[in-house]
This record gives structure tokens, C-alpha cells and sequence, in this order.
């Protein structure tokens, strides 16, 4: 390296190192310790509990600063066998070939890879690079494929590239999402392509992740599926109060997969979780007939456009069914002073729309106060590291 690089390398590490508090979880023992000294280690000193923290896994911070959520045992544990009892019903006692292009420090991954697949036993996991389509449409082709897992946006990227027509996927079996809200336009064209549903879940890190998922066999596009066994939901209004069956309301959640808390931060842990143990979500969901939920949108992405309540996945959702539309996304602006309106970025597929072209398809299918006010088009859209889209970077162009 060179002497600057090193430098400013070095500069760094110190920030770093004042920026995060040392960290030690209690009864455990250090590992370099424990290996240059065995004669005087007891193993009995290492004991913990089931409740102690197992793993603390940061949030994506998408609408915010990313918090850690510490995770226990019992929180992993329990997932992985609320998760499980969905994955068995598609998943044979037998070598699967399953390629999930996610992050191990994500938490979705992290329970997959680590945790339900191993435990189930004799399977293939591939870990491929999301970001690397070339690559990852490769592995696809020289691998039989029996279970792919993805976000919405991987999706799309996969669908849109040329070679995705020569891939063989006669033996996928299942193809898992979450992460991210799925476009029905997008769920719709993969089981076209692959003769495969997309089994839609959700889950946030706070949760262990997953909350709900669909049931193989039973499932509803445009939504996430009921709940993961042991699991109560409430839905509730802006005063916490139940809203009935059927209308929009915060998801409040609670289970043995609801986390500790944020790691030194009480202050947010208190305001994510009530004395009785009910974690807020933060996200807009509404439940069918049948204890399906959907997914409307996070909280603080609502839009209030002269007093209406907007939510920016209904837009994009249908501003996607374009097809000269590769992604899209909306936020909200001030307008007017006691207002908001809708603002659109728009990548292209390849084609030059016009904007007028876009607002005819609007006016199609959305309500006159959902019609954006302003149209951007850029080359592409700010995502996080596993492809989520980052509003907040956005509203800042």
C-alpha cells in the first residue's frame, strides 16, 4: 500500500473505533484465550442461556440511522422452526440445488443459509453475488436449479436480461421473496418464465425476521401470506386502537422471534416496544378474509396529498406494469405548505417515454390525488447493499 493510503486507512480505524463502543457478551470467553491457555480454561464459565444474545444483526436503515438487534437464542431458534414449518411442505428429504444471491449479514440470509437449510439437512446452498448478473445468470444455467430465493428487484434485473430465456428451470421447485414489497406485474412473469410461483414472505431484523409467508400450494400474489405459527398480530390505528378486518393499520407483532432490543439504544427500544411485548412495525398492512396479510407501505413513507392518505407502493406497483418501465419510485414533496404531492423517478427499460405517455397510464388505474405531479427520469435508482430502493437518497436529489 501506499504510505497515504495507509495513512488514511489507519485515520479511519481510530474514528471507527471511537464510533463503536467495545462490545462483550456476558458469560462467554474469549477465543484467543481460551486457545493459548486450555489448561486453565473452564468450559463451565462459557455457559449461558437461552436468552442471552446469540447474534445482533443491523437493521437496513432505509428510512433512518441502521440499529443493532440483539438476538437470542431462543429468537433464532424459534424462528427457524416457525420458518421451517412452511419450508418442509416444498423441501424433500433430499439434496436441493438452492441459489440464494443474499448477503450473510442480512438477516433473511442469515436464517436461510445458516439455519433452516442445514438444519433440514443435506442440501446445496449457492451463494452467489447479487449485483453480478452475468455470473449469477451463468451459475443458472450449468446448475439444476431447485430453489431460488431473491428480492423484488433481483427479480426484475433477471427478468430483463437477455439471458435469462436459456436458462433451464424445469426442476425449480420454489421461488422465495422478501426483503421488499413485490410487484404483481413482476410475481406474475417469473411464473411465467419459470412455470413457478414466487412464495412471498415478510420479516424485519427485529423479528428474527419472518413474520408471515405464503403457504406452498395456497398462495395469494399480491400478498404475503397468514402469519408463522406462534405469532400474534394486532392492527392498529394511529391512537393504537384495532382497526376492523379489512382497513389499512400499523402491524404490531409479537412472538418468541421478537428481539431483545436495539443495542445500547433504550430510548429506541422502548419506542419499538410496548411494556407487553408488541414491537410496531412501522409498516402499513391490511388482512383478508382468509388472515392473509398485505403489505400497504412503511409508515414513514406515506404520502398526505390534500388530506388523503398515499402510498407510494400502489403508484409504483402500477407505474410497473409499463413496459417501457425497468423500476421506479416515489416519494412525497412538500407542496403547498399544508400538503404533499406525488414526485416519480422513472428508470427506462431502453425505449424514450414520454411524460405524457406515463401520466395517461396513471390516470388508467389511479385515483386523480395519486397522479404524480412531477416525472424524473434517471439512469438508475440508490439501493441499499441487498437492492433495496432508498427513498430517503431520493428526496435528497
Amino acid at each position: 500500500q501506499k504510505p497515504g493510503k495507509r495513512l488514511l486507512l489507519n485515520l479511519g480505524a481510530k474514528y471507527l473505533k471511537k464510533m463503536v463502543p467495545a462490545y462483550n457478551l456476558p458469560a462467554s470467553a474469549d477465543f484467543n484465550v481460551a486457545i493459548k491457555s486450555p489448561n486453565s480454561y473452564h468450559k463451565d464459565a462459557a455457559y449461558g442461556t437461552a436468552d442471552d444474545v446469540a447474534l445482533i444483526l443491523y437493521t437496513g436503515g432505509t428510512t433512518g440511522t441502521a440499529k443493532g438487534a440483539m438476538l437470542s437464542h431462543n429468537n433464532l431458534i424459534a424462528n427457524m422452526m416457525q420458518l421451517r414449518a412452511r419450508c418442509l411442505l416444498v423441501i424433500e428429504d433430499r439434496v436441493e440445488n438452492i441459489v440464494a444471491p443474499l448477503p450473510l449479514y442480512h438477516s433473511y440470509a442469515f436464517l436461510l443459509h445458516c439455519l433452516v437449510m442445514p438444519y433440514a439437512g443435506n442440501h446445496n446452498i449457492l451463494i452467489a453475488n447479487p449485483r453480478d448478473l452475468d455470473f449469477l445468470l451463468g451459475l443458472l444455467k450449468k446448475t439444476v436449479v431447485t430453489g431460488f430465493v431473491g428480492i423484488h428487484t433481483l427479480y426484475l434485473a433477471l427478468l430483463r436480461h437477455p439471458d435469462i430465456a436459456s436458462v433451464d428451470f424445469s426442476k425449480l421447485k420454489f421461488s422465495g421473496a422478501g426483503g421488499m414489497a413485490m410487484t404483481r406485474s413482476v410475481a406474475e412473469e417469473w411464473e411465467r418464465v419459470t412455470a413457478c410461483e414466487i412464495i412471498e414472505g415478510y420479516g424485519l431484523t427485529e423479528c428474527s425476521p419472518v413474520i408471515t409467508v405464503n403457504i406452498p400450494g395456497a398462495i395469494k400474489l399480491g400478498t404475503v401470506g397468514p402469519v408463522v405459527p406462534e405469532t400474534e398480530i394486532r392492527i392498529v390505528d394511529d391512537e393504537g386502537v384495532d382497526v376492523p378486518k379489512g382497513e389499512k393499520g400499523e402491524l404490531w407483532v409479537r412472538g418468541p422471534q421478537v428481539m431483545l432490543g436495539y443495542w445500547q439504544q433504550q430510548q429506541a427500544t422502548a419506542a419499538t416496544i410496548t411494556a407487553d411485548g408488541w414491537l410496531k412495525t412501522g409498516d402499513y398492512v391490511q388482512i383478508d378474509e382468509d388472515d392473509y396479510l398485505s403489505i400497504v407501505d412503511r409508515k414513514k413513507d406515506m404520502i398526505l396529498v390534500s388530506g388523503f392518505n398515499v402510498f407510494p407502493n400502489e403508484i409504483e406497483g402500477w407505474v410497473s406494469r409499463h413496459p417501457d418501465v425497468l423500476e421506479c419510485a416515489v416519494i412525497g414533496v412538500e407542496y403547498e405548505r399544508t400538503s404533499e404531492s406525488v414526485k416519480l423517478f422513472v428508470v427506462s427499460s431502453g425505449g424514450d417515454i414520454a411524460e405524457e405517455e406515463l401520466i395517461a397510464h396513471c390516470k388508467k388505474g389511479l385515483a386523480a390525488y395519486k397522479i404524480p405531479r412531477e416525472i424524473i427520469f434517471v439512469a438508475n435508482l440508490p439501493k441499499s447493499n441487498i437492492g433495496k430502493i432508498l427513498r430517503r437518497e431520493l428526496r435528497e436529489i
